[in-house]
């Protein structure tokens, strides 16, 4: 049995729970908010204008659903315009460890991705 043989059935639900978590955290979007979070609290707007290629719904819904994770909080201020912050909560920054390992990996692989994907683009002769 590998080490990790047993993580689907951690909590006796065939692994529904870690693959839901997992599709989330491992979504493009999470990842680029987390990462751009990283730097500290913003509004709404200011990560729309960081995050090239997200629409104004997509942020909205990765947002809540970040923060009913508890990866993210929403700060609202009682000022005139109304004022919102988003920013990492502790488990949030927990997660930028492992993201900077997958991206690192990633970019070390890339040759050999690339590589692969020409070769699989080629038709056979």
């Amino acid at each position: 049995m590998s080490q990790y043989e047993h993580t689907c059935l951690i909590r006796g639900d065939g692994g529904r729970t870690i693959r839901a978590i997992l599709d989330r955290i491992c979504n493009k979007w999470t990842l680029l908010i987390v990462a751009t979070l990283d730097g500290g609290a913003l509004r709404f707007t200011e990560l729309h204008q960081q995050i090239p290629g997200i629409s104004q719904r997509m942020l909205t819904l990765t947002l809540r659903h970040l923060e009913h994770d508890g990866l993210v909080s929403r700060t609202a201020y009682a000022e005139v315009p109304p004022r919102v912050e988003y920013a990492l909560t502790p488990t949030g920054k927990s997660l930028i460890p492992p993201a900077l390992a997958l991206a690192g990996w990633a970019i070390e692989h890339v040759p050999h991705i690339e590589a692969s994907r020409a070769r699989h683009q080629t038709p056979p002769e």
